[in-house]
């Protein structure tokens, strides 16, 4: 990997320290965002994101660990001091002036030409389709508007660090569609380096490079989208990750006559020769006895012979059918790519490949085996 232009140190993070009502929304953070890299800070909201994000640009103090930009130490400088842009969620444009100007502020103050200037306004406004508004002053455009008007604003700076604050959360979902593919371009064609604030798992996975998952102020995974969703760290960021979440339950784990069984809740039973995973993985599973089994919706096989189920829902999204049912004194959801001819009530068979199966451990919620291979 390339040199390292963002590193978060050991971070840490305390609101009104010292007292009773002291909140601590950082916790011993390590991260290092490498030259050109766009990386998502992705976790539901009071997870720390945000907090992260105004540390490196300077809005919040460091409680504790080192925060460095190309090399540079920068959690002791003032915001103006380091090179970094920043879109707001609130959008904090300037209201005396006008779109145009509020894009252009930071470039009349690196004293680039008039021409340059209004070419790099003219690029992004039209990358974010505001060419219509650039007369118009803050008070009088709609939220999603200055929203992008400050997106626009972050965007054509030359800054060392790019950072996004929730950048498309006012944007109609079709809009937004549109925007995510042109800004990663952008940002790409340009080598910038970026990090977005999201909770929204699309927009993490269509931009991102990387997605740091936070929970409760601590960095559970930091990784590829695909990574995120093929071999999750832990049980959080495995039922986080995905859309429908991964459907989980507990099982006790036996060996019998070459086999593997996994018994669940309410008599329901896998069974699987041994040697559909790694020696490893079956000495970690017969160990722990006990064992938390992670399954994904798309990864559920509806099939004559299998373990039995009930039908609770059925509904047609358009495209997918999402199958709720009855299983193992819990609800399963499988999702199919076709109308699937099953109605409430009907009872109907499962069953799940080894390959698509992730084991955590029933305890701590870390990852033991995704797919039959070691974690």
């Amino acid at each position: 990997m390339s040199e390292a232009t963002l590193s978060l140190e050991g971070v840490s993070k305390v609101y009104n320290p010292g007292s009773a009502q002291a909140v601590q929304a950082v916790i011993d953070l390590d991260m290092q965002v490498t030259a050109g890299e766009i990386v998502a800070l992705l976790g539901s909201s009071g997870c720390g994101k945000t907090s992260t994000l105004r540390m490196i640009a300077g809005f919040e103090e460091v409680s504790d660990g080192t925060i460095l930009l190309k090399g540079r130490e920068i959690h002791r400088l003032s915001p103006a001091r380091r090179n970094v842009a920043m879109a707001f969620e609130g959008y904090s444009l300037y209201p005396p002036l006008t779109v145009r100007d509020n894009i252009a502020f930071a470039l009349k103050s690196a004293r680039l030409s008039r021409d340059e200037i209004a070419r790099r306004v003219a690029e992004v406004a039209h990358l974010l389709k505001i060419e219509d508004i650039l007369g118009r002053y803050p008070s009088s455009i709609s939220g999603g508007q200055q929203q992008r008007a400050s997106l626009g604003r972050a965007l054509v700076r030359d800054a060392h660090l790019h950072l996004l604050d929730e950048p498309m959360g006012q944007l109609e979902p079709q809009l937004r569609a549109l925007l995510r593919g042109r800004i990663k371009h952008y940002i790409k064609e340009r080598g910038m380096t970026a990090i977005l604030v999201t909770h929204d798992q699309t927009e993490a996975n269509a931009l991102a490079d990387r997605i740091a998952v936070m929970e409760g102020g601590v960095l559970q995974q930091f990784a590829t989208p695909a990574a995120l969703k093929d071999r999750p760290a832990n049980l959080f960021t495995g039922t986080f990750i995905g859309e429908p979440p991964m459907n989980v339950f507990l099982a006790e784990v036996g060996a019998e006559n070459g086999s593997l069984r996994l018994r669940l809740g309410d008599d329901a039973e896998l069974t699987y020769a041994a040697t559909a995973f790694e020696e490893a993985v079956r000495s970690r599973l017969l160990e722990r006895g006990r064992i938390a089994i992670g399954v994904r919706p798309h990864a559920v096989r509806l099939v004559e012979q299998g373990v039995p189920a009930h039908v609770a829902a059925n509904q047609w999204l358009g495209d997918q059918s999402h199958i709720a049912a009855e299983f193992a004194g819990g609800l399963l959801v499988a999702v199919e790519h076709h109308r699937a001819p099953v109605r409430p009530g009907e009872c109907i068979g499962v069953s799940f490949a080894p390959e698509d199966l992730h084991f955590f451990d029933a305890e701590s919620g870390a990852a033991v085996s995704h797919g039959g291979r070691p974690a």
